[in-house]
């Protein structure tokens, strides 16, 4: 699995990620009809700022790491 996702995308990710899954968990009143669909998302983005590969940018040919 080569890496597609490069830092400012994986930081950008991870702080948004972080973001949702805390608005999953918060207790909003009103909030219980998107917090599982946020936590979801959320959990899809800091697992791909993670790991630095994003299966969505595979069709697409997109790479925003540098290359060598």
């Amino acid at each position: 699995m080569a890496k597609n996702v490069g830092a400012v995308d994986r930081v950008i990710r991870a702080v948004v990620g972080v973001a949702l899954i805390y608005y999953a968990m918060s207790t909003l009143p009103g909030a219980e009809d998107w917090m599982v669909p946020a936590g979801i998302v959320g959990f899809v983005l800091l697992l791909t700022a993670i790991f630095g590969f994003c299966p969505a940018y595979l069709p697409f040919g997109i790479k925003t790491c540098k290359t060598k």
